[in-house]
């Protein structure tokens, strides 16, 4: 949060629109968080179109590796550069994990369903999110939200992002007997490994040294020291095209890989419908608790997220406020509509793009610089493979640590917000969800007050979000009543 007791005057009129004197940035700060921002994000277009270009539907159609890869690059291109031209905040977009799985594991499940009107649910899930925009009722759910457990929403991402970094770095992987482990049986084994920790040891010295671009520089060599790793000893990825497994390869993306200049394929724009409803797909009844579940799910990540970056970038008020928070949440819920309408899944505000935040970026600037390199993208592919993953999450690492000291700030006396604020921070790593952290937080919350005699302190929004996730968390037992499978 800002502490800055008086503001230069802005020089020019590009200063003035975006605020950069007034956000404490600069132009400079803004480019190297741009790019910070693509670097630590462009492996959603390589991971994307794994997850869902390949799986056939009912009618045995794929959506196609290249297309699904052209159209999430343009569509997050897009809409991070209006995220930064008009909502004017260093956040940029693209198809966010999580949903993006579950449609393809929907997909995988219901022998009646197409893609395009799997598509069609994402779709509906956006229009709705947006309309609740539109009626001040997403706004109104972010005000009612206690400061304590908007704090430990902060931290809990902290924690998320450093869990991601660790374990698609290889760091920490799956164990035997344990749920985690590090290395391979307890073991740093592997030259996507080493990169990992020469990054991570570089870019803490280079924060120690107050180094500018600290975070940037630290990207960018540990991708230069990938590629060279690359060129002598011909790593294979993780999981190579046949399926063969090598534990000790590249996480996501093979460093140095299929440089080659495309056109892109954006065929898949439009092919949206609304067939899910129909009896021979899933039905009406389970086509809306899909939606739900979708809503829901896109409706809390984005929240969370958006308080975490905003909270890192110094740009929520002393009342809790973030400037220009409704044109902030219309582009992101009209990320779910131009993601379902693209077939590449809801678009959201990234996480990633505390990387950027962790450059010095503040104004929409940055959002814009990545933006367009995400559209480069589209047409020149080693600006994605340049970058494996090891070495982007350092970064992520290093901006979990920043935004883990926000923790001080949560009243740990207080009960009532001290155990939901601690299972908010503990779930969002632990689930692999943002939503499902905020969801713990919130019913723990209510209930809490409830047992504590204090039910009055609760605002009304948080007993209806709180009794939502209820039904979100049993949606399962709500599945077997009803007798559908969604």
């Amino acid at each position: 949060m800002s502490t800055r007791t008086s503001t230069p005057a802005p020089r020019g009129a590009l200063d003035r629109y975006f605020k950069l004197t007034e956000r404490g940035s600069t132009m400079a700060r803004e480019v190297r968080g741009g790019f910070a921002t693509f670097f630590a994000m462009s492996y959603i277009v390589v991971l994307n179109p794994l997850i869902l270009g390949i799986s056939p539907d009912s009618a045995g159609n794929t959506l196609g590796v290249p297309q699904v890869a052209a159209a999430t690059a343009f569509v997050g291109g897009v809409l991070s550069i209006i995220m930064g031209l008009w909502a004017k905040h260093p956040f940029a977009i693209a198809t966010g994990l999580g949903v993006n799985a579950l449609v393809a594991a929907t997909i995988a499940t219901h022998p009646g369903l197409t893609w395009p009107s799997m598509m069609g649910l994402v779709l509906i899930a956006g229009v709705i999110m947006f309309i609740l925009v539109l009626t001040g009722f997403r706004t109104a759910v972010f005000n009612a939200v206690p400061a304590g457990l908007k704090t430990a929403i902060v931290v809990g991402i902290g924690f998320f992002i450093t869990l991601i970094g660790l374990v698609n770095a290889g760091f920490a992987r799956a164990g035997t007997g344990t749920p985690l482990t590090l290395g391979i049986s307890g073991r740093l084994i592997g030259w996507p490994t080493l990169v990992f920790v020469v990054g991570l040891l570089l870019t803490i010295a280079l924060l120690v040294r107050n180094v500018k671009g600290a975070i940037l520089i630290g990207i960018v060599v540990a991708a230069v020291f990938a590629n060279v790793l690359q060129l002598i000893f011909n790593i294979p990825g993780k999981i190579g095209a046949d399926g063969t497994v090598t534990p000790t390869g590249w996480s996501l993306v093979v460093p140095g890989s299929d440089f080659t200049l495309t056109a892109p394929d954006l065929s898949l724009i439009g092919k949206v419908d609304f067939g899910a409803f129909s009896p021979s797909s899933l039905g009406a009844i389970a086509a809306i608790l899909l939606v739900f579940v979708i809503l829901l799910s896109i409706f809390f990540d984005a929240m969370g997220t958006m308080v975490g970056l905003a909270t890192e970038a110094g740009s929520i008020d002393k009342d809790g406020q973030i400037e220009d928070v409704n044109k902030v949440l219309l582009v992101d819920a009209a990320g779910a509509i131009a993601g379902g309408g693209s077939s590449v899944s809801s678009n959201q505000i990234f996480v990633e793009s505390s990387a950027g935040i962790g450059e010095g970026a503040r104004t929409g600037i940055a959002a814009i610089v990545t933006g367009l390199l995400l559209i480069v993208a589209m047409f020149l592919s080693p600006l994605v493979n340049f970058v494996p993953f090891e070495a982007v999450a350092p970064a992520l690492v290093c901006v979990g640590f920043m935004m883990m000291r926000q923790v001080v700030n949560i009243d740990w006396k207080d009960m009532g917000i001290a155990i939901p604020a601690f299972l908010t921070v503990a779930l969002m790593p632990f689930t692999y969800s943002i939503a499902d952290g905020i969801g713990a937080g919130f019913v723990s919350y209510v209930f809490i007050r409830v047992v504590q005699g204090k039910s009055r302190d609760v605002h009304p929004l948080m007993w209806v979000i709180s009794a939502l996730f209820v039904l979100f968390f049993g949606m399962g037992v709500v599945d077997g009543w009803l007798g559908v499978n969604a």
